[in-house]
């Protein structure tokens, strides 16, 4: 039920078309937010999803400082190009980022995200989230060619690892290849907003 799969096309009769990503992602979700899912099912009745989450209170969100102003940050001019090569991993990472208001571009490959930085206008991009382990090219070779592009405020781009590699060593090896931050996998989205802003604020 929470595998991902894909319609065998002599099967649809209704016309109905799917990915067969939906459960596998709300499966994804509860599991980075430390809650599961259940399902009930009777032939003829129906199936019953039951979702649980241990959640805190809200409390009012903390003013964070920038450029002097003290107020929330406002991320909805800032332009992330997130690199990722599983389908699952980027649909959460956007709805992720989409929350907090970011508008978020994708690329399956370290070798994508570079044509993509070079092509693009210097600044239009505003901070790249790299995954490392990719086919084509990794996100250690990808940071290094970006890195080594002509055009110096491309090159400058800030880039931060988000990672499954999450030793101390795999964060040296990212600082090495030239990001400027890191952040592990499965996603602690208050550590990927930290380290985020952290490094917006470092690189306006």
């Amino acid at each position: 039920m929470f595998t991902p799969f894909e319609r065998e096309r002599t099967s649809t009769v209704s016309g109905t078309q799917g990915t067969g990503l939906g459960m596998s992602i709300t499966k994804g979700i509860l599991d980075a937010m430390g809650g599961r899912i259940e399902l009930r099912t009777e032939e003829g009745r129906g199936t019953e999803f039951t979702v649980r989450l241990g959640l805190p209170v809200a409390e009012a969100p903390a003013a964070q400082e920038s450029g002097g102003d003290a107020g929330p940050m406002d991320f909805s001019r800032v332009r992330i190009l997130l690199v990722e090569d599983n389908a699952i991993n980027m649909e959460i990472a956007v709805m992720i980022l989409g929350q907090f208001g970011f508008m978020v571009e994708t690329a399956e490959n370290g070798k994508i995200a570079v044509e993509r930085v070079e092509a693009a206008e210097p600044g239009y991009y505003d901070l790249l989230l790299m995954d490392i382990q990719m086919p084509v090219m990794d996100g250690y070779e990808a940071t290094r060619a970006i890195r080594a592009l002509p055009d110096a405020a491309k090159a400058a781009v800030p880039i931060v690892a988000m990672t499954a590699n999450a030793f101390a060593e795999d964060v040296r090896a990212a600082e090495e290849a030239g990001m400027q931050g890191h952040v592990a996998k499965p996603i602690d989205i208050t550590k990927l907003m930290e380290t985020i802003t952290g490094v917006l604020l470092r690189h306006p």
